[in-house]
């Protein structure tokens, strides 16, 4: 190779969790990726998780046996009254987002929340105002907006290196079982939340809010959608191309393109990985993550919290909450055209 196809990539600005300032952590709801953001923080960070809560106390006594966590809660009440909680966590199931996030911001608690920030922009809009009326943090926890790797992909942007955006590429699929809670329509089952919330995200955050949607679905059985594909637009510029399902496993692949070049996001694009920037002009380089999985990464989004709220910040300029509001507008708009409705909505 010579040095005329050689590209060298920009390092990432993203700090070490480590050195982020310690907080005291409540876990609300001590499921599978409360399991995870929990060990991540232990491994990762110094920040403390104090509390854990559940609707009943022997789940959440189990989960704070398990991680060595101090206090255990048999109401989500009860920890938003602990004096020794300064964040709350909230990964609970999505239907219960918004009163979760409502509750702990009454309660005086700053809060980070699992994604999807609501069901939908109307409810996100209200934990918004909220927040900002009380003076408080508030995140949605898309963890793949910190990681080190799309800092290095938004340098590259800035940069100018790809030219003008003109498609977006993703999807994120995985087959599930029947009996996972993916199918229950009660907890706002189906893909749309739990995946395509991030092909959904990233087009958003590369390109702003798309002038048209055009969604069309597929049913998985008589209660719950099985897959989505969607066409973004946004007029005279660019498109995005995006595709959601729980029926099979797909690719995972998303890849940028511009008119000077493009980046091809390895799967799975939206957790710690590798990418290839490819230029027209014939350089190209490989950026291999040097992050594992939800355990490296998820601390990442618990650092930066840490760090504003420790600020005096009320939101996150990697992710604010705007950028939340605006993808669950585009999930309504594609429910809209598909026919989808959650419960509780409102």
């Amino acid at each position: 190779m010579t040095s005329s196809t050689v590209l060298e990539l920009p390092r990432t600005r993203v700090p070490d969790p480590v050195d982020a300032p310690t907080l005291r952590w409540g876990i609300l709801g001590p499921g599978w990726i409360a399991q995870r953001f929990v060990e991540s923080l232990q491994r990762n960070t110094a920040q403390e998780v104090t509390a854990v809560a559940s609707r009943g106390l022997t789940r959440a006594q189990a989960f704070a046996d398990n991680w060595g966590i101090r206090r255990a809660h048999g109401s989500y009440d009860a920890l938003l009254a602990s004096e020794d909680v300064d964040v709350v966590y909230v990964a609970t199931p999505h239907t219960a987002h918004f009163d979760c996030a409502m509750a702990a911001l009454d309660h005086g608690k700053h809060v980070v929340i699992e994604k999807p920030l609501a069901l939908n922009g109307a409810q996100g809009r209200a934990i918004q105002e909220r927040a900002v009326a009380l003076g408080l943090f508030c995140m949605e926890a898309m963890w793949t907006s910190f990681l080190p790797k799309f800092d290095v992909i938004d340098q590259i942007l800035e940069a100018g290196l790809l030219g003008t955006i003109r498609t977006v590429l993703a999807d994120h699929g995985e087959r599930f079982e029947t009996d996972h809670r993916i199918y229950d329509p009660a907890l706002a089952g189906g893909p749309l939340l739990d995946l395509g919330t991030y092909p959904v995200s990233l087009a958003h955050r590369l390109l702003g809010v798309p002038s048209t949607v055009v969604a069309l679905g597929q049913p998985a059985n008589d209660m719950v959608n099985g897959q989505i594909s969607a066409v973004l637009s946004w007029a005279g510029i660019a498109q995005a191309s995006l595709n959601t399902t729980i029926l099979a496993d797909t690719p995972n692949m998303a890849s940028i393109c511009g008119d000077k070049g493009m980046i091809v996001l390895d799967s799975t694009f939206y957790r710690p990985g590798a990418f290839t920037v490819r230029l027209g002009d014939g350089r190209s380089a490989r950026y291999d993550d040097p992050v594992d999985g939800y355990v490296g990464g998820l601390a990442f989004e618990a650092a930066e919290a840490a760090r504003r709220i420790t600020a005096g910040d009320i939101e996150s300029p990697v992710h604010p909450l705007d950028a939340a509001i605006a993808t669950l507008d585009i999930l309504d708009e594609i429910r809209r055209q598909v026919g989808i409705t959650f419960p509780g909505e409102g």
